[in-house]
């Protein structure tokens, strides 16, 4: 037992399988015992009875697989049917839809502090599922780098410069163009400008993070577009890009957690809410409006990137 065991924690033994005693354990080198493996499942699928054997397993398993699907099936109806049941008939209000309506817009101003009722139930009322919305954005920003980002390690080129190369032949640049230069010049900090206005302003009127976002997403791709990403990388690298979403995530996840907490247990969360009306009012609301915009913005320009030339930015 113990020269067998000794091989075996040395590699020079491969324990054979459907082996259930020690002592059928022969003592012999790696090779036969990969022959006499072979023989052995050889011996097992010759067998005369083999395929009636297979051919009850897949009947088998069909069998199964088919109550189970039925009794999903049954059972998903019988809950879709229970649900429309108890749906109010058709042309009826639903008295619990109008209560939910009547809560936000005669107690939307007090609970919240924006004059925006679209921003205190987005940010505040359900800001969960705004969470939800903003993470689906990330993921959907890291499943396209997976798909599309060239780097060193996936391109395998027979030359020292591959990278650079396919970099390079991946887009055509438009950067050297005067018309599109002057239009950059002029149309870039306008947009930047009213993206931050949007922005900033989504608690007191219409717009917020996601409408902010876009606008300054389509201004970096706009500059990007007008004065190149060799210009573009210098500052706004896949470095800062990755960060930002990074922080603007954890701040959303962090900041509404803890109201989340407080306000399940009947705590006061101490966050002032403002003047109704202000910039800096809504409680929470306006910086979840600029996490929730990085995001949007990060992702708008990511998108861009990758689709372009196969990466976000430098190192």
């Amino acid at each position: 037992m113990k020269e067998w065991f000794t091989r075996w924690l040395n590699g020079d033994l491969e324990l054979l399988e459907h082996v259930s005693d020690a002592s059928e354990i022969p003592d012999s080198p790696r090779e036969e015992l990969k022959t006499k493996r072979k023989e052995f499942r050889q011996r097992i699928y010759d067998r005369p009875d083999m395929d009636s054997i297979i051919r009850a397993e897949q009947k088998g398993f069909l069998a199964i697989y088919h109550t189970i699907a039925i009794i999903s099936c049954v059972v998903l109806i019988g809950v879709l049917l229970f649900t429309v049941a108890h749906l109010p008939r058709y042309g009826e209000e639903n008295p619990y839809t109008m209560e939910v309506v009547e809560r936000y817009v005669e107690h939307g101003v007090e609970e919240t502090g924006a004059v925006n009722i679209v921003a205190g139930m987005i940010l505040d009322y359900r800001a969960f599922d705004t969470l939800g919305e903003s993470h689906v954005l990330f993921t959907a920003l890291v499943c396209v780098m997976i798909l599309l980002k060239l780097d060193k390690k996936t391109i395998r080129g027979g030359y020292l410069d591959s990278y650079y190369t396919v970099k390079q032949d991946t887009y055509f640049d438009v950067s050297k163009d005067t018309i599109i230069r002057l239009a950059g010049t002029v149309l870039v900090p306008c947009i930047v400008l009213f993206g931050i206005y949007v922005l900033l302003n989504g608690q007191n009127g219409p717009g917020g993070g996601f409408s902010g976002g876009a606008i300054m997403g389509a201004a970096l791709i706009m500059f990007a577009t007008a004065f190149g990403f060799d210009r573009m990388d210098r500052v706004f690298t896949e470095k800062v890009l990755s960060l930002t979403v990074f922080f603007s995530l954890s701040f959303y996840c962090f900041a509404k957690g803890y109201v989340f907490f407080t306000g399940a247990n009947g705590l006061d969360n101490h966050i002032p809410k403002g003047i109704p009306g202000a910039i800096l009012s809504g409680g929470l609301i306006l910086p979840l409006d600029i996490a929730v915009g990085m995001v949007v913005a990060c992702t708008m320009y990511g998108f861009y990137s990758l689709f372009k030339r196969g990466s976000i930015g430098g190192a």
